[in-house]
């Protein structure tokens, strides 16, 4: 099962101010960026319906300029449910409560389906009065256009592109696309970690879609090339530690196996049957080396030196 309440809240709180930036940047013009203090969970007990509810993500900020204090809440939801606007107004209320801080309230509706519009607004009337009008921010990922992030130069954009509007044809151009911003977008080790991990939960290729994919790396420029391959070994190196599926190092073995042969005739152009059989001999790990350097290759020699290389050290 996926923990989907604690994959988006890593990425949210890793990247807040981004995610400020992406989708809520008239509150970012307003907030210290400096004053940012994440709060312990929250959790609300539901005595009527026996449930108990934990908030996702509360953040304590100070208005820019002033010595005052507001909270944001950002919910993540991954299923569809009946009165959540009921539910949004009832954390409201318990943080404005206990916090006596004006509550700025943002839900996130990660589902794929269905896609109707969800409401924004949580209301009590009456034939002669509006008693309550609460509202809140929506934002539906589901009836997002993933092209429109295309150029965004943000990571929660690149992460959250896997959960936008995807028709089944798209699916392998978006995690290409996905890779593509990865591997330029000059985050740390641990930050592409989390990212290409959130990715890859959300965007899994069938066989066909992942060689699809992998015709697609080929034809990335070099340096890109090199940051994307270490991305794609880390999610299969990832499935292995898991034991997401049965004989994974052998699917792991053909489907390395695969990249290089496609990535080879690119940088040495033609190779013999005889060079053809001695890679498809190569174990895993030699695979995965031969992958990494071939990207400096510019002849067939080079593959000739690198295997004879290989033969010696193995004996």
């Amino acid at each position: 099962m996926i923990d989907h309440d604690r994959l988006f809240k890593e990425l949210f709180t890793t990247f807040f101010v981004e995610f400020l930036e992406l989708f809520l940047p008239e509150v970012l013009a307003y907030l210290e960026n400096d004053s940012i203090e994440f709060i312990d969970k929250e959790v609300f007990t539901d005595i009527t319906a026996g449930e108990r509810y934990e908030a996702d993500l509360i953040v304590k900020v100070k208005f820019r300029a002033q010595e005052s204090y507001f909270l944001i809440h950002v919910e993540n939801q991954s299923y569809k449910q009946p009165s959540f606007d009921k539910r949004m107004f009832r954390y409201f209320a318990r943080l404005y409560e206990k916090f006596d801080l004006p509550v700025y309230p943002v839900v996130i509706f990660s589902y794929d389906s269905p896609k109707m519009l969800e409401p924004n607004v949580h209301q009590i009337a009456f034939p002669n009065k509006v008693i309550l009008q609460f509202n809140y921010e929506v934002i539906q990922l589901n009836r997002l256009n993933w092209r429109d992030f295309l150029r965004q130069q943000n990571p929660v954009a690149t992460a959250l592109m896997a959960k936008m509007n995807i028709a089944s044809t798209e699916r392998r151009q978006v995690k290409f696309e996905c890779l593509r911003l990865l591997a330029t977008s000059q985050l740390d080790p641990a930050r592409m970690r989390l990212i290409s991990g959130f990715i890859d939960t959300y965007l899994r290729l069938n066989a066909e879609e992942q060689k699809l994919l992998q015709a697609d790396i080929a034809s990335m420029e070099s340096r890109e090339q090199e940051v994307v391959m270490q991305i794609v070994t880390s999610w299969m190196e990832e499935g292995i530690e898991k034991g997401i599926e049965q004989g994974i190092e052998q699917g792991k073995q053909q489907a390395t196996k695969s990249l290089v042969m496609r990535l080879l005739p690119r940088r040495v152009d033609t190779i013999t049957p005889e060079l053809e059989e001695r890679v498809q001999q190569l174990s895993l790990i030699q695979l995965e080396d031969l992958a990494v350097a071939l990207l400096d290759f510019s002849s067939v020699a080079d593959l000739e030196v690198w295997l004879q290389q290989v033969t010696e050290t193995s004996n």
